[in-house]
């Protein structure tokens, strides 16, 4: 089969400071494959740095077998990628003729793939329910035929009918096309009606891989283990590393002072006020903790 994406030991995030690591996925020719994972697990920081919306902070991204670091708007012309994302790109101002012929988008294949928004051509586009803009969102980035698609969250905020109906057009254009799909998903069980492998990302991580079948088996087991609740989110991620940061440098420059003393005999502090945060928010909740204890 031909790899129309793959990532190789991906590391992504904010600000420079991995958000997940060690992502190793692909993506088939004829595939639809799904991300699932709890809220603040990293699916939606990924699926960007695949679209080259991030850059990454190690690893590869590649499209056809070809490393690319490419932004996005490049690779949706020049890789024939597609994306959707949760935040239903359209042009609100614009009618639903309009925003379905974007970017070479062909008006026929997207009422082909939904008829029922014939019925809307020359309605503004922001007058639509959030089930319709999303039918539009999907429908200009099949139309061009893509050879991958990137989809995050179709389900967000939609009643099941509409989900069933875009992920079914998801499923067709990858059949007839002979494209592929990547789609992040929360909604596992509609997810898996309509793909053919399963990625679960758990605290940043690839915990399972698994074929959609199999994971149907043990969908109750995913549930309860890696599903339910949410995971650490992104800007906890960022901030609990930025304290670790702080702690390795207050350290670096206790050892300093120690060090001025024994040559000296004298203490020199070089360290800022802020510097010390951690250490008396840590001392705080000892003595909070005491205090508890002793009522």
């Amino acid at each position: 089969m031909e790899t129309l994406l793959e990532t190789r030991n991906l590391k992504a995030g904010y600000f420079g400071r991995e958000v997940v690591r060690n992502v190793n996925m692909h993506v088939e020719k004829g595939e639809v494959v799904c991300l699932l994972g709890p809220n603040g697990a990293g699916k939606s920081t990924t699926l960007l740095t695949i679209a080259g919306e991030l850059e990454p902070v190690d690893g590869l991204v590649m499209l056809n077998n070809v490393p690319t670091w490419e932004p996005a708007y490049l690779r949706v012309q020049k890789r024939g990628l597609g994306i959707v994302t949760e935040r239903r790109l359209i042009f609100s101002k614009m009618t639903t003729r309009d925003n379905l012929s974007l970017g070479g988008a062909s008006l026929e294949i997207a009422l082909e793939l939904f008829p029922e928004l014939e019925a809307r051509l020359s309605v503004r586009a922001g007058l639509l329910s959030g089930g319709e803009q999303q039918m539009v969102a999907l429908a200009r980035a099949l139309s061009r035929r893509p050879s991958l698609l990137l989809a995050d969250e179709l389900s967000l905020g939609l009643a099941p009918i509409i989900v069933n109906r875009l992920l079914s057009a998801v499923r067709k254009s990858v059949d007839q096309n002979g494209s592929g799909a990547l789609i992040v998903e929360q909604h596992a069980t509609k997810a898996l009606q309509y793909a053919d492998r399963v990625y679960l990302l758990a605290r940043g991580q690839i915990a399972l891989h698994l074929t959609a079948d199999e994971a149907v088996k043990r969908l109750d087991e995913i549930e309860q283990t890696y599903l339910q609740g949410t995971s650490e989110t992104e800007e906890d991620h960022i901030e609990r590393k930025r304290r670790k940061d702080k702690r390795k440098q207050w350290r670096r420059l206790r050892v300093r002072e120690r060090e001025m003393n024994r040559l000296t005999g004298t203490l020199i502090s070089t360290r800022k006020a802020d510097e010390d945060d951690f250490y008396f928010e840590k001392e705080q909740v000892r003595r909070d903790r005491a205090m508890r204890a002793r009522k």
